[in-house]
């Protein structure tokens, strides 16, 4: 795919294996235009355990699921197809891959590669604090303890280059909220 390809530079959204706010992640995708989703195989899983689909999606919307293993979606990246990545949320795995360089999975490869390429990435990490409350399959809350690693990643992850990392879904709305203005003023 190149740039000629597509109208409009697209938001990239990354899904990883998460059910942490996973249904409030669904939600804010269907609020973004244009937009490409890249679905991990744990995420395919994360999307039948909660009995979610990606059929709400805004017209237009492509998605992307791992199935390659050189995850071939990334071109997108280097031909100007994405100004911005969104991975929301994101796995404690998928954390301490992107901190230590590992490009693996769909997930991994699209950080990777949109770091490459100076694209602005959003990650919405899971594991940011020592106990939490999050939402289990059959909407059952359940408890949470990160382990000390899990936070001292998502703490490496927010000094790399091109990376802002959010910690909550009000957080993830701000991200994006002013990604969006950036976007705009700078189209202008």
């Amino acid at each position: 795919m190149t740039k000629s390809d597509v109208k409009t530079p697209r938001y990239g959204w990354s899904l990883t294996g998460s059910g942490h706010f996973f249904n409030e992640s669904l939600a804010f995708m269907r609020e973004l235009e244009p937009l490409d989703v890249f679905v991990s195989a744990a995420a395919e899983e994360v999307l039948n355990m909660y009995k979610q689909s990606l059929d709400a999606l805004p017209e237009g919307t492509r998605v992307f699921k791992d199935r390659t293993a050189s995850a071939v979606p990334v071109g997108g990246f280097y031909t100007g197809v994405y100004h911005t990545l969104i991975m929301a949320p994101a796995t404690s795995n998928t954390i301490a891959k992107c901190v230590a360089g590992i490009s693996d999975n769909l997930a991994t490869n699209v950080y990777a590669q949109a770091g490459k390429c100076r694209v602005p990435s959003i990650v919405f990490a899971c594991d940011t604090k020592p106990e939490d409350i999050t939402e289990a399959p059959r909407e059952k809350m359940v408890p949470v303890y990160p382990r000390r690693i899990d936070l001292e990643n998502t703490e490496k992850l927010k000094g790399f280059e091109y990376t802002t990392v959010v910690e909550s879904v009000e957080e993830l709305k701000q991200a994006l909220e002013a990604r969006r203005e950036w976007l705009t003023n700078s189209s202008s």
